[in-house]
């Protein structure tokens, strides 16, 4: 049988391929980026292909690189799996996109981890989908509309609720919509504004300021420098504090609500229930 590549390079591998990005992969394992570069590079001397192809912003795995990662991803599982069973640590490992990870799920998952200390959560944030054969992920959240993919079990969340958030000080400035115009509105990657403006009746090209997620976009309200449209669990907290205000009303807007999605048959049957459940419970 022919001699294994090194452990690290194989690790670098993995992480890189899951990231597509050495730098984050680089900050999982705890090495810098160079490191996990060099790991990769050797790694494809050694097999004699190229893994991946390095793009001006990240990586994009080549044929290879993706027939190699899939079967890579469930031994490096496996392994984590039987140190759990000997440490007694269960883990489970949640998919969401980085906006709700930072405003609805970390700020909560301390309940969690009161309630279970004996299961370890990793927080997989990041905008791409889950491939639950592949990625080591159990559960995951996510905007879609139901039914869903044939071989996976969705749970409603909670519905697609936006509303119109502002500082205090700009908030009091609102008192109809087509005080909107005077202001500069927050755009994510929904990009619902102009309907909602449409279904306000507000006539009039405003001004705009975009970001790409919508953690962002909610940052930018909560520091006065517009006017956000938000999912209104994404905001819940920042309202209950007082760091944000809804100065206007609801403007029913057809969008997919979030949904917790697990494979039908899961690895972790037990763990994926208590999740989901104690998810539901958070609402």
């Amino acid at each position: 049988m022919a001699a294994l590549p090194p452990l690290n390079a194989l690790r670098a591998f993995e992480a890189s391929a899951r990231h597509l990005n050495f730098r984050l992969a680089a900050g999982e394992l705890g090495v810098t980026q160079g490191a996990v570069a060099q790991q990769v590079r050797g790694l494809e001397a050694r097999l004699g292909t190229p893994l991946f192809e390095r793009l001006p912003r990240g990586l994009r795995l080549t044929e290879a690189g993706r027939r190699f990662h899939a079967p890579l991803r469930r031994a490096f599982r496996l392994i984590e799996e039987a140190v759990d069973d000997l440490s007694g640590q269960r883990h489970i490992t949640i998919s969401v996109t980085p906006s709700f990870a930072s405003k609805w799920l970390v700020p909560r998952l301390k309940a969690f981890v009161r309630l279970h200390p004996d299961v370890s959560v990793q927080v997989d944030a990041s905008e791409r989908l889950a491939d639950f054969q592949t990625d080591g992920v159990d559960i995951a959240i996510r905007q879609t509309r139901l039914p869903i993919a044939a071989g996976l079990d969705a749970v409603p969340l909670f519905s697609s609720s936006f509303v119109v958030v502002a500082s205090p000080d700009l908030a009091v400035q609102l008192s109809q919509p087509a005080d909107l115009l005077q202001h500069v509105l927050l755009s994510d990657s929904h990009g619902l504004w102009p309907l909602f403006l449409e279904r306000a009746g507000v006539d009039g090209r405003p001004r705009m300021m975009s970001f790409s997620q919508t953690a962002l976009a909610i940052d930018a309200a909560v520091s006065g420098q517009g006017i956000a449209l938000a999912h209104a669990p994404l905001v819940a907290d920042a309202l209950a504090s007082g760091r944000l205000v809804q100065p206007l009303p609801e403007v029913p807007i057809d969008d997919p609500g979030f949904v917790i999605v697990a494979p039908a048959k899961p690895r972790q049957p037990r763990l994926v229930a208590l999740m989901r459940d104690w998810l539901l419970s958070q609402v």
